[in-house]
């Protein structure tokens, strides 16, 4: 099965998933605050998930400019054995990860030339190929990139030898003719053995049984072994804006890193030196109407790659066609009619992630409202369209004034391209199934009893943007408008909490497990 044949093909619709709770890594205590730095910003607090390309692996990264590396612990060969045991009774053992290692990839700085601070968050993680039992990613935050390599070393012992008590030195004299003559030896630079007795006090006096012989170390191979990470290269000055996507491309050599208005080429050996492929910046700065939000490589075509902008479109360019990709060879945008448009029309249409299917010919977009799925041969408008915020038109002018308009989610796909996830507020996240006709739509909560939550997503009212834009004309006057939205309920009935807030997930490639990020917890579900 692949993403490109499941989203689009034909037969049984496949049967809704049981998500169930599989582990939690840092999660606080009642009470426990998450670790500060400075005044607002927590250090502790996840920035970046992703999962290796085969699953064994799984990379976080957080604001204080941490990475840390969890490992597969169940089985090497775990999905094989759900595969096989699928069509028995047995209960499906879920994936178990352990902590691996950690590391600071990134530290504050200050560029003085702007007089900019500089913040440590990692922004990205990318994993790249692995080579020689060594694992390889790319770690940003706003301004440098770093090549890192991370490979178990093993753990040498100190030994001790000489560690036999009979052979002890007594009285000045030895306790066997060998040790005499070792004596001797040790002794000859500094005089002979009756000197030394003659010099020292009547009041010292030798530990009963003598003294040990000197115990020389000696240092061992050891069948334990302890993860070494290692800062390979650096890539750095090559953007004046903040970095907001990194991909690596399918001829394993190189990658993209991409910010507000340009997107840059990289060779992965080589980091003094990188070619600009995309450059929006108009001559005149307030001619400005769009910047690029997201970035990513085709996986198989090594000369495709997607990019999405603020204005809601995706377009696709192909590296052959010019050395700067000023035209794109496809443009997907889900235009809207005029009369619904609004205030927000623009600033909710901003696409925040976009991911690849994993065969390539799907491409899944996050913007505020919705999840979209395109499918890149055909650009008249999305595949499918899931909403996920439906529910918080009525509040578009509250999350205005507290800026939650502008949170950026992202979203995931899962390996058979059959169900697409983003994440939501009040720690949920929702996960549809796409294959036509299908109806599945669960949504779970970050928690150990993710389905706590577990209510049906309402269809799309028939409510108009006509009233929005008359709320936006008087923004200054609050909303009074029932109960249900003075006292922050969703439109499942929910409580609404705009500062909990799950931005970040992955989904394993191979199996139905997704890895969720709420504050400075990591959750891990299995179906």
């Amino acid at each position: 099965m692949n993403g490109g044949d499941e989203v689009g093909g034909s037969g049984k619709l496949p049967q809704p998933l049981d998500w169930r709770f599989s582990q939690v890594f840092g999660e606080r205590s009642a009470g426990e605050e998450v670790q500060e730095a400075g005044v607002s910003s927590a250090v502790d607090i996840i920035s970046a998930i992703e999962f290796d390309k085969s699953g064994d692996h799984l990379a976080t990264g957080d604001r204080g400019g941490r990475v840390v590396l969890f490992e597969r612990t169940d089985s090497k060969n775990a999905s094989g054995a759900r595969r096989d045991l699928e069509g028995t009774d047995y209960p499906l053992r879920h994936p178990e990860f352990r902590y691996k290692t950690e590391f600071q990839s990134h530290e504050p700085e200050f560029d003085y030339l702007k007089s900019l601070e500089i913040e440590e968050k990692i922004n990205k993680i990318r994993w790249s190929q692995t080579a020689n039992g060594a694992l390889f990613l790319l770690s940003t935050n706003d301004k440098t990139i770093k090549f890192w390599k991370v490979q178990d070393k093993k753990i040498k012992k100190i030994c001790d030898i000489n560690t036999d008590s009979s052979r002890t030195l007594g009285n000045g004299s030895a306790a066997s003719s060998s040790n005499s003559n070792s004596t001797n030896a040790c002794l000859t630079n500094g005089g002979l053995p009756d000197k030394v007795n003659n010099s020292l006090s009547n009041d010292f006096s030798l530990p009963p049984g003598g003294i040990p012989l000197l115990r020389l170390p000696v240092v061992t191979a050891s069948h334990e072994t302890s993860p070494v990470a290692r800062c390979r290269r650096v890539y750095t000055h090559a953007h004046d804006y903040h970095i907001n996507s990194i991909s690596n491309n399918s001829d394993g050599e190189t990658f993209i890193s991409a910010d507000d208005l340009r997107i840059n080429l990289w060779n992965l050996e080589i980091s003094n030196q990188s070619f600009n492929i995309v450059d929006v910046k108009p001559a005149n700065m307030e001619d400005l109407t769009e910047v690029i939000t997201s970035a990513e490589f085709h996986p198989t075509h090594c000369n495709t790659l997607a990019y999405s902008s603020s204005k809601g479109s995706i377009r696709l360019i192909d590296l052959r066609q010019s050395a700067l990709c000023d035209s794109h060879s496809k443009l997907f945008e889900d235009t809207e009619t005029p009369s619904s448009r609004s205030f927000f029309t623009e600033i909710i249409a901003s696409v925040s992630d976009i991911k690849f299917a994993k065969e390539g010919r799907y491409i899944l977009s996050r913007d505020y409202m919705t999840l979209k799925l395109w499918d890149i041969n055909m650009d008249s408008g999305p595949v499918s369209t899931f909403q996920v915020h439906e529910h918080l038109r009525p509040k578009l002018c509250d999350l205005y004034e507290n800026d939650s308009i502008f949170d950026k989610f992202e979203c995931c796909l899962s390996g058979d391209g059959l169900r697409v996830a983003s994440g939501s507020y009040s720690n949920l996240f929702r996960v549809f199934g796409v294959s036509p006709g299908s109806t599945e739509t669960t949504t779970l909560e970050a928690s150990k009893n993710p389905m706590r939550r577990q209510v049906t997503t309402p269809s799309r009212p028939s409510r108009s943007l006509s009233s929005i834009t008359r709320a936006v004309r008087r923004v200054s006057k609050k909303w009074e408008t029932g109960a249900a939205e003075s006292s922050g309920v969703d439109g499942n009935a929910n409580s609404f909490d705009h500062t909990t807030k799950l931005l970040h997930l992955a989904w394993h490639p191979t199996e139905n497990s997704i890895a969720c990020a709420a504050a400075n917890s990591l959750y891990m579900y299995y179906a």
